[in-house]
């Protein structure tokens, strides 16, 4: 592939159009957490600098999806036995669309920090990609309308849905860890159609056989370009692999040993970050120009002090930023992994840190946001309360920050 053919196919690895005022996706456009919104504001509470609050009926911790004038969430009503899709009105959150996707007799049940819709939608030109994992997955048009809907990835994800979907090409890709089964799969974003599925390998024996921790994991994909091939970077328990995106082919994989992960993988520097989650979290920086087995060859460090379980990790230029669940936020060198501070910032944390206006924001599960200076410097520059429990990840844009609790979804701005 020449290198402008390249370009475009890396544009349209996420959605398009790719505009710096959309949000379309988990962890905004380039999946890793980094906004180009502007004039932010810094401080805000119920009442300060908020343009909107509007209720959300049920529970999903589905972070906003938003594109041009509308923003998606999903939600679980009546203990998740009815899932809708919903979209509000940007300017005003006056709901335009309500669509019941999949009524279910019994989903079963969910972790206390999770819900029957916490996958993230994924909007594309007129397309809107809705994931609630094993219960079902479903295209619909900006308009609310069904395009197709599918039950057939087939799962026990035991605590609940967890990852969101990624599109390359024509190709709907989501990763479906289960107590049970465990595998990647592409779906024809077209027709909802299986075109490739690959079963997870690479999983201790023990944890197989049912002698350990079952091999369950939450994780959103991550594609990206590695010297000069598309390769999708996928987490699971035990490992993490890289896949052809178009063929499900293994290229290389990491080992570790971990279960039930979250974070998504984020990739820089010729790294990609990662940690290992439950039950002794650890993270690790991994070089990502590997065949095969790189367990040995290629792990570049590894930190098991405040690893995350659940936030996924942030990279700005040289820094690294992680914030582990129990509240303590490091920043490390990400190709050396020396650390250059690490501070409580109080709080359980599970929503991913986010880089905007030249700041970063953490937000606890408590509605209180911790706004840091990005650097090599520690420094607090606000902190703000909302109302409300909070682990789905804000979305911001233009000049807004779009911030969903377990009732609401606020829209904060300067007035």
């Amino acid at each position: 592939m020449d290198r402008p053919a390249l370009l475009l196919t890396i544009m349209s690895l996420v959605c398009s159009p790719l505009n710096a005022a959309d949000w379309p996706q988990f962890r905004g456009p380039g999946g890793q957490g980094h906004s180009d919104a502007t004039n932010l504001p810094l401080t805000w509470s119920e009442t300060e600098n908020v343009v909107w609050k509007v209720p959300v009926a049920g529970l999903g911790w589905s972070s906003p999806s938003i594109q041009g004038d509308q923003i998606w969430l999903t939600t679980a009503i009546d203990d998740g036995k009815s899932l809708h899709a919903i979209a509000l009105d940007r300017a005003t959150g006056k709901t335009i669309h309500d669509v019941v996707v999949f009524e279910l007799a019994d989903p079963g049940a969910v972790h206390s920090k999770n819900s029957h819709a916490s996958p993230t939608p994924l909007i594309e030109d007129d397309r809107v990609y809705i994931h609630f994992g094993a219960h079902g997955t479903a295209c619909l048009k900006t308009d609310g309308s069904v395009v197709w809907k599918t039950q057939e990835l087939k799962h026990n994800h035991r605590h609940g849905p967890g990852g969101s979907p990624v599109i390359y090409q024509n190709l709907l890709i989501l990763n479906c860890d289960g107590s049970d089964l465990q595998f990647v799969v592409a779906l024809d974003k077209n027709t909802g159609k299986e075109v490739w599925k690959k079963k997870r390998g690479h999983i201790g024996e023990d944890r197989i056989s049912g002698k350990s921790s079952v091999p369950m994991a939450y994780t959103t994909p991550l594609l990206t370009e590695i010297n000069g091939k598309i390769q999708l970077l996928s987490s699971g328990a035990d490992s993490i692999v890289s896949y052809d995106p178009l063929t499900g082919d293994e290229l290389w994989w990491f080992r570790y040993d971990g279960y039930s992960n979250v974070p998504r993988p984020v990739v820089g520097k010729g790294h990609v970050f990662i940690s290992s989650g439950y039950d002794r979290p650890e993270f690790f920086a991994v070089r990502v120009d590997g065949t095969g087995d790189v367990t040995e060859s290629h792990l570049a460090w590894n930190m098991k002090k405040a690893a995350p379980l659940n936030p996924s990790p942030l990279l700005l230029g040289d820094e690294l930023y992680l914030v582990s669940d129990n509240g303590i936020a490091t920043c490390l060198d990400a190709v050396s992994g020396e650390q250059h501070w690490q501070e409580r910032i109080g709080g359980n944390f599970s929503a991913s840190p986010t880089f905007a206006d030249g700041r970063i924001y953490f937000l606890d599960e408590e509605g209180k946001t911790t706004v840091v200076a990005s650097g090599k410097k520690f420094e607090v520059l606000a902190s703000n309360q909302l109302e409300g429990r909070t682990l789905a990840s804000p979305a911001m844009v233009d000049s807004s920050i779009f911030l969903r609790t377990d009732t609401h979804l606020y829209r904060i701005e300067k007035p």
